[in-house]
């Protein structure tokens, strides 16, 4: 059973009294929707709608003191708790940065652990991503059997980005993130910060940048940031990759009107194939239909 310790994680926890309402009114999930058995992938935004945060929202049973655990980046954890606690007004609620004492471990490709690991569930994304958990950081030794590249490697191949690798934070809407595909964007929820901005993408359609998947020639990938292009056009940026996989932040309409004109597209310099899996819903560059 493949199981990472992923070190570069840390944990943000909210708990209290109003904990609950809190979240709600300012992160784009819904935590109707959140359980000890079952976390979101979930953001904080601008009012603008660009995500400054995105984690992963845990709860913990009452019996062991409630509350949510944001599973977040870790060297992002304090600015998060930090952020939140400007939110708190006369909420009551406590904001605590615990990355010193937890961290989150991650495997797939078997059963998940017993809940006496840590705070465990099957990972709110995709459920071929495997499960996730929030453990003491004394426990994480126990379950770091591969390394965490064998982890993200999986998730380049599956197409998830990753908020701070493949998109950065202040410069990315939900959309753009693959967030609304990931169930990281409850549109049924009440309002929130920025949320005036992302119901509008939604309903318009306008999200004409998207992180989308790629296949690279020769079982090489491009590093981060550098440009993707069809002859003379920019489309966009190349985000992570690993094992001649990676993930593109490029916008959909020039990327279809190179395909359709028969051109290639290059990361880095290397050709590549756009490649939709079966998640992701909207249309897609060389596919049949209009592309926004």
């Amino acid at each position: 059973m493949p199981s990472v310790h992923l070190a570069d994680r840390g944990v943000v926890r909210v708990s209290g009294e109003d904990a609950k309402t809190f979240l709600d009114n300012l992160i784009t999930c819904d935590l109707d929707r959140v359980s000890p058995h079952r976390a979101r992938l979930g953001a904080l935004l601008t009012p603008q709608g660009k995500i400054l945060f995105d984690f992963i929202v845990f709860q913990a049973p009452e019996e062991i003191g409630g509350g949510y655990y944001l599973d977040v980046l870790k060297v992002f954890a304090a600015d998060l708790a930090k952020r939140l606690g400007f939110y708190k007004l006369r909420a009551k609620v406590a904001v605590e940065d615990l990355s010193d004492g937890m961290t989150v471990i991650a495997g797939w490709d078997a059963l998940k652990p017993d809940d006496e690991v840590g705070l465990v569930v099957e990972d709110p994304r995709l459920p071929d991503l495997g499960w996730r958990a929030v453990v003491a950081a004394q426990d994480a030794a126990e379950f770091a059997k591969d390394p965490a590249e064998a982890y993200h490697a999986r998730r380049i191949a599956l197409g998830v980005p990753e908020g701070g690798r493949d998109f950065l934070f202040g410069d990315a809407f939900p959309h753009e993130a693959l967030m609304d595909q990931l169930h990281g964007v409850d549109f049924d929820k009440g309002c929130y910060v920025g949320q005036e901005v992302v119901s509008r993408m939604q309903h318009r359609g306008t999200a004409r940048t998207r992180l989308v998947p790629a296949l690279y020639e020769g079982g090489f990938a491009a590093e981060m940031g550098v440009e993707v292009m069809a002859g003379d056009k920019v489309l966009g940026k190349t985000g992570t990759g690993a094992e001649g996989r990676g993930l593109l932040m490029i916008r959909l309409d020039r990327a279809a009107d190179a395909l359709s004109g028969g051109e290639t597209i290059r990361a880095g310099g290397i050709p590549v194939q756009l490649h939709k899996p079966s998640w992701i819903r909207f249309p897609f560059p060389g596919e049949a239909g209009p592309v926004p």
